[in-house]
């Protein structure tokens, strides 16, 4: 760190740091003596108090942040001191010089319009600036995104990733991360650069394809039903998922994959089904065998939506894991994870062949779904555990069950 930009506090360990605490055990001619010894420059204009966290807006004038924000807030547009506007709003949240020389402004860090040719690894270094910035602290985070950071990153990544840029798109897309959530012009120019965005989920470094599926995932999340529509029809885009989650990079890439999944298939029959064709049932129930809590609730709640569609449903029947694991999971994951399990369970059951049902009953989905009565549930998963309950009591007196250790707290038989 340069001399030019240390806190002031780290230049001038010889000055006493004023508390409002602190000045009320002090007596008033001490009090007066350690003023005295601030020099006039690291003193606030508005406040006239030693400067704790100094800025320096576009006018070259150096204010606490705290005060010029204060200031601003209640409705001033100028200064006292100058009766300028402090524009603080607008600053690039950097530390200011102890100089009494006003300090020139510089731009925010972020890029303002899309990149021209040749200028990705400037673009590349600032989007990696933004990042560690809105990184440092919320206030910074804020600021930035104020002054439209993630518009102008997104509009950054669809200059460049077109054209080859894989280091400066990579770090475009992690600045994005930090900025959630993206307003509508940054979505909107993430969505026109969907064919991209999927681009280095499938082929970027490691990092950049866990970026762009947490960017992809946020802007599904926020997305109206014709967006969701235009999403699901991005060619190759529902392969990257599903190899997001077959051959996983990172827990973030996974669960980002599993999100987005989720809320195309609750959009979209057409995304369910083609979900279902290119892999996504056997790879999501053996993820599930041994997931994580977080993992397990969103691959459940993905194929629950695409067990809604028959390719779906097939593919799960045709699984010998897939029954088994859906009943497993009605228990001892989560209260989310129980509702999803038990509608998967019960669309299988339901519409899937006889098989099904009679696996489900050798698995102990019987005894479960009455315990889960007993111990409650409601709304849709208690409707849809009693009418798997009729679905399956119709089998039982042919079908031995199994894991009845785990309902041995039942208080009736069965």
């Amino acid at each position: 760190m340069s001399r030019a930009t240390r806190p002031v506090s780290r230049l001038v360990p010889e000055i006493p740091l004023l508390r409002r605490s602190s000045r009320q055990q002090v007596a008033p001619a001490a009090r007066e003596a350690e003023e005295v010894s601030v020099p006039a420059h690291f003193r606030c204009p508005i406040s006239l108090d030693l400067m704790r966290d100094p800025v320096t807006v576009p006018t070259g004038i150096t204010y606490d942040r705290e005060s010029v924000e204060g200031w601003l807030a209640r409705g001033n547009t100028t200064t006292g001191a100058s009766r300028t506007a402090p524009a603080a709003s607008s600053a690039c949240p950097r530390r200011a010089s102890p100089s009494p020389t006003p300090t020139p402004p510089t731009r925010s860090p972020t890029c303002h319009a899309p990149a021209r040719r040749g200028d990705s690894a400037a673009c590349g270094a600032a989007a990696a600036r933004a990042r560690a910035l809105g990184k440092e602290s919320e206030r910074n985070r804020r600021c930035l995104a104020a002054a439209g950071a993630a518009r102008a990153l997104a509009a950054a990544f669809a200059r460049l990733a077109g054209e080859g840029h894989a280091t400066a798109s990579g770090e475009i897309l992690a600045a994005l991360t930090v900025f959630f959530p993206l307003d509508g012009e940054a979505r909107r120019c993430i969505t026109a650069s969907l064919t991209s965005l999927v681009s280095v989920m499938s082929r970027g470094e490691l990092a950049a394809r866990t970026s762009a599926a947490i960017v992809l995932r946020e802007v599904a999340s926020s997305a109206d039903s014709a967006t969701i529509e235009t999403i699901s029809k991005t060619p190759s885009l529902c392969d990257a998922l599903v190899g997001l989650v077959r051959s996983p990079i990172s827990s973030q890439a996974t669960k980002a994959a599993l999100v987005t999944a989720y809320y195309l298939v609750a959009a979209s029959d057409a995304a369910a089904a083609q979900l279902a064709r290119i892999g996504f049932v056997p790879v999501a129930i053996e993820l599930l065998v041994d997931a994580d809590k977080g993992t397990s609730e969103k691959a459940l709640a993905a194929l629950d939506g695409v067990l809604r569609v028959p390719a779906g449903r097939a593919a799960a029947a045709a699984h010998a894991l897939a029954v088994p694991v859906l009943v497993k999971k009605v228990f001892r994951v989560s209260d989310m994870a129980t509702d999803f399990a038990v509608s998967a369970l019960w669309r299988l059951c339901r519409d899937g062949d006889e098989s099904c049902r009679a696996e489900a009953l050798r698995v102990g989905a019987f005894q479960k779904l009455l315990l889960l009565l007993q111990v409650g549930c409601g709304g849709v998963t208690k409707e849809r555990a009693s009418d798997l309950l009729k679905l399956l009591n119709g089998s039982r007196g042919s079908v031995e069950c199994i894991e009845t250790v785990d309902f041995k707290g039942l208080k009736r038989p069965f």
